[in-house]
């Protein structure tokens, strides 16, 4: 059995390299101008090759990806905010009917989001870097990965898995549950990571070349043959194998009860399992920078330091191009000069006005210009901001759903079985009792889910408008507008933090102490004009006899 696994595994390995080699090939293109540290696509660098960037002569491409990158991670996973919440929408009461979430739930659900972003940002775990990381490969080759495993504590880390060694497959939904990554390791790691289990010919090289470097694979899959009733790994949904090359070996066996590699793509095409990205989008237009780049050096080079023609050839043979140099018989008797630059008769402006429409297509392909539309006019009013933000929403729309449903979901998803496994998570509370797999939905709060609710703002805002029109001539036209719920929506929508607005209970509080108040002073001014009127009454006469 073990055999077979691994001639299994190997096999469907050379298939997925086969089928993808067309790919890789432009997408070694890619790397070549973009992305020059993740140059494997065709064979792997190392040495002084990997720090060569001989074929980047416009650094458009490069910086745009960065921008890219970061101008992700801000919309989807910034690093100061919470980016979203947990929530469980079909929840039911005894009787099976849709009722509301009680209390002790949305209490503990809260707790589980807090807990799940320390574990997330925790100093060892190296989310931030990694997500960043898979955000710019997503950018340059349309597809990332992150693998999220687990260690000694019940705490997370994070891995950014480089495209050009990962394969995946998708199941019959389009959904990806398979991945192979190809990877090396030292014959030094080999015997950290799998002891015994390391083949001979590796043992055998740790005690002369240690850090010779040798290949495995590890895969991820559904498990066909999984027993449900046990509950160690042969009894997950999830197999995970670990193949080494040398031998043919399987190496080590264990399992997932969810997906640890969460695979994004930024767009994909019909019958496609791998997606494309900006980068391979602008290709064309990328070599053509770099080309319109070397040629506007070849021409700036030339009007700074131009042929020279002579007159006679071997008339000035020590002639000198130094600054205050000296050139004696440069001239005739009459001064005529015997020597004359040669004119390429070069137009700059031309030349840079084509460079710039090229580099003006790479940055709208990266959504450059697209993220600097607040940046740039910071006067607007709140009204003009949401709508841009609208605006940027619905461009985003598309490529970040993939985002969310692809990545963030069954990352998310990881996480929270990997906590529960180690026993990470608040206790839940007595309504749950029974549920041994709690499946909690996902509310995004991101920036980018934000500037998608941000049409909802712009009608808000543009009723408040009408609201204030119509109450000019009809008073009680305003009376219609809840307001503390509109601007608890609002504050919503923009982002605002939830503990700068009074709770629905302190709002009933406030205004029962308000009437509380109220009442107070009409007693007090019924009792002060009942006051009054006695001292009138006894000035006048009319209590002597009392």
């Amino acid at each position: 059995m073990t055999d077979s696994r691994a001639e299994e595994v190997l096999r469907r390995q050379a298939r997925m390299e086969a089928e993808r080699a067309p790919l890789d090939g432009v997408c070694q293109e890619v790397a070549e101008r973009v992305l020059t540290r993740q140059r494997d696509f065709t064979g792997r660098q190392s040495g002084a090759a990997a720090w060569r960037s001989e074929k980047v002569f416009d650094s458009t491409a490069p910086l745009a990806l960065d921008k890219f990158a970061a101008a992700i991670e801000s919309m989807l996973t910034p690093r100061t905010s919470r980016w979203h919440e947990l929530a469980m929408r079909d929840w039911r009461d005894a009787r099976d009917r849709p009722a509301t979430l009680p209390e002790g739930v949305r209490a503990w659900l809260g707790q589980v989001n807090e807990t799940l972003f320390s574990a997330r940002y925790a100093a060892g775990a190296n989310f931030a870097s990694q997500a960043h990381e898979t955000y710019v490969g997503l950018g340059a080759f349309g597809n990332g990965a992150l693998f999220v495993d687990e260690v000694e504590g019940g705490g997370l880390r994070y891995r950014s898995i480089p495209f050009a060694e990962t394969w995946f497959a998708e199941n019959f939904q389009g959904q990806v549950d398979t991945v192979h990554r190809k990877f090396e390791l030292t014959a030094r790691q080999w015997l950290q990571r799998f002891g015994d289990e390391t083949p001979a010919s590796i043992r055998r090289a740790a005690e002369d070349e240690p850090h010779r470097k040798f290949e495995l694979i590890h895969c991820v899959g559904p498990r066909e043959d999984a027993d449900w009733s046990r509950k160690d790994w042969r009894g997950m949904a999830f197999a995970s194998w670990y193949v080494s090359f040398e031998g043919r070996k399987l190496l080590k066996e264990q399992g997932y009860r969810t997906m640890r590699y969460a695979v994004a793509r930024y767009v994909t095409a019909p019958r496609e399992i791998y997606g494309r990205g900006p980068a391979m989008t602008v290709l064309a237009d990328i070599k053509t920078v770099n080309e319109q780049q070397k040629t506007l050096l070849r021409t700036g080079q030339l009007i700074a330091e131009p042929p020279l023609l002579l007159s006679d050839e071997g008339g000035l043979t020590a002639f000198k191009l130094q600054p205050r140099a000296i050139n004696r018989g440069a001239l005739s008797q009459d001064g005529t000069e015997l020597v004359r630059p040669l004119s390429i008769g070069a137009n700059l402006p031309i030349t840079l006005e084509m460079v710039n429409q090229t580099r003006e297509a790479i940055n709208q392909a990266f959504l450059v210009t697209l993220f600097q539309i607040l940046v740039e006019t910071p006067q607007m009013t709140a009204t003009e901001a949401m709508l841009r933000a609208q605006e940027k929403g619905a461009l985003l729309a598309p490529v970040m759903g993939r985002l969310q449903s692809e990545l963030l979901g069954p990352l998310v998803q990881a996480e929270l079985d990997i906590l529960a496994g180690a026993g990470a998570l608040p206790e839940m509370p007595p309504e749950l009792a029974g549920f041994e797999d709690v499946v909690t939905d996902i509310d995004y709060t991101s920036p980018l889910a934000r500037a998608q609710k941000s049409d909802e703002g712009v009608a808000i805002l543009r009723l408040l408008e009408d609201a204030a029109a119509v109450g000019r001539f009809d008073p009680s036209a305003v009376k219609m507008i809840k307001g503390p719920e509109t601007l608890r929506r609002l504050a919503e929508i923009r982002g605002a933090p939830a503990g700068l607005l009074r709770s629905p209970e302190d709002m009933e509080a406030l205004a029962e102490q308000d009437a509380a108040m109220g009442r107070l002073q009409t007693l007090l001014g019924a009792a002060g004009q009942a006051a009054g009127v006695a001292k009138d009454a006894a000035a006048a006469g009319l209590l002597e006899g009392q």
